[in-house]
């Protein structure tokens, strides 16, 4: 009957969320957004990984049973440290998307993007290598993505250039799979799906953390066992309306109640 946490920056996690609820519709879930400390990709390591185990324990505090870490930064830079600190299992958003990536690809040439801590932290890379060694991985930074989907700039002329000029390495290495390596590229999944045309498969990590949560939980008997109503929480650290206005382009529905906190 507990609830799953999940965290991350900003609102970006909840692609997650949305995920969560479409594949767990009865499982309750906390999510906080530490909205007064983004952006965590321009963030040193040390204060990430800091700023990670704060998110954690207040996530502990509402007796969560999973928590997934919603943010391709500290799945990056911190989850590795981290895990050793706690019990309780802890989901990342990296690691199901690579394996995801790993198996879809055909020409063994896969494209990630992200944030520029994300990408310069090499996890991706490093991953999908420990998985195949011979696959070609091409990386670019995309800074401009996520303030341009929190600006609601999901298509039209400006963030058409913006991606074209993003996405040309990644289409010029002609890889056939490329990894949406942040949480707030989901809304931007359809003009990437112009640019990279069908023959290039995307792979939203919000998916492939839905299903390993629902994977763990089934094989640790932690499912929701109730049919009753989930409930949904939400925290942040600052600027409540902001996040609610936000929310609702995420999840496709309005928030009524959120709640400003202090870690």
């Amino acid at each position: 009957m507990q609830p799953i946490g999940v965290f991350d920056s900003g609102v970006g996690g909840l692609t997650v969320v949305r995920e969560l609820i479409r594949q767990l519709p009865d499982e309750d879930i906390v999510y906080f957004g530490d909205t007064a400390r983004l952006p965590y990709g321009t963030k040193s390591k040390e204060t990430v990984i800091r700023f990670s185990i704060e998110n954690i324990l207040f996530l502990l505090k509402h007796k969560v049973k999973l928590i997934c870490i919603a943010c391709n930064t500290s799945s990056s830079v911190a989850l590795p440290t981290i895990k050793s600190y706690f019990k309780v299992p802890i989901v990342g958003v990296i690691a199901p998307g690579v394996r995801e990536a790993v198996s879809a690809t055909r020409n063994k040439c896969i494209g990630v993007i992200g944030t520029k801590g994300t990408i310069q932290s090499r996890a991706y890379e490093i991953q999908i290598r420990q998985l195949d060694p011979k696959i070609k991985v091409v990386s670019c930074a995309c800074p401009l993505f996520v303030p341009l989907v929190e600006e609601g700039w999901l298509k039209g002329e400006v963030v058409l250039k913006v991606a074209k000029n993003y996405l040309k390495p990644i289409k010029d290495a002609r890889a056939d799979t490329l990894i949406l390596g942040c949480t707030h590229y989901p809304l931007l999944k359809p003009l990437i799906k112009t640019l990279m045309t069908d023959r290039v498969t995307l792979i939203d990590s919000a998916k492939q953390v839905a299903v390993e949560v629902k994977k763990i939980l089934t094989h640790e008997g932690m499912l929701k066992r109730k049919k009753n109503k989930a409930k949904l929480k939400f925290y942040v650290t600052d600027n409540p309306n902001w996040f609610s206005v936000l929310a609702e382009r995420f999840l496709g529905k309005p928030l009524k109640d959120v709640r400003r906190v202090n870690v």
